[in-house]
């Protein structure tokens, strides 16, 4: 059903295949994180076509689901993450191409905000925050690695977006928040 085709699907194989990459390179099992890499690469794409076939061929999702599609953009970068923690040795090439396509995924996302936006707050804009964070680590990773190219004027400005977008949905939890705190009545 295409109703239940949408980037909550990611979660469960392709991001925590991709978390379990990079904790095994943190705790120097590489090798083993290295397994872990492939099985996101490989789940995201094959969740990648299903997804946008859905998108492309079939109707509008839910409104209550819009936020849901900051999840998007997650798989590229908490891949390239995940790829640095796990062969930082390797060459930058594919590393930069994962960033690249998040940042494509971000300036998607940025197109269908005003689309996304008719939904009120709610804790399923969350849904951008761990995509959008990654996408700010992954470039900052490659320049403690020693890359010294574009991504030395790329990370700044997605270390700003990405502290904007984390501070803008803090911000809107939190207003959520106090106005669902029941008011006392007045004497």
């Amino acid at each position: 059903d295409h109703s239940h085709t949408t980037p909550v699907l990611y979660l469960p194989t392709v991001a925590g295949s991709f978390v379990i990459g990079t904790v095994g390179g943190a705790l120097g099992l590489a090798d083993l994180g290295q397994f872990f890499f492939g099985m996101g690469l490989f789940g995201w794409l094959a969740i990648e076509s299903v997804l946008l076939h859905r998108m492309l061929t079939a109707p509008n999702m839910a409104s209550a689901l819009r936020p849901t599609l900051g999840i998007q953009l997650a798989p590229p970068v908490v891949g390239a993450v995940s790829l640095i923690a796990v062969a930082p040795q390797a060459p930058f090439l594919f590393a930069h191409a994962l960033v690249g396509y998040g940042v494509l995924q971000a300036l998607i996302l940025l197109r269908l905000l005003p689309w996304v936006l008719r939904e009120p707050f709610a804790p399923s804009y969350w849904a951008f925050t761990f995509g959008v964070t990654a996408l700010a680590t992954a470039p900052i990773r490659l320049i403690a690695l020693g890359d010294d190219g574009t991504v030395l004027y790329l990370a700044p400005v997605l270390f700003v977006f990405a502290n904007l977008v984390v501070l803008t949905v803090a911000v809107g939890t939190l207003y959520r928040f106090i106005g669902a705190i029941p008011k006392e009545p007045s004497p």
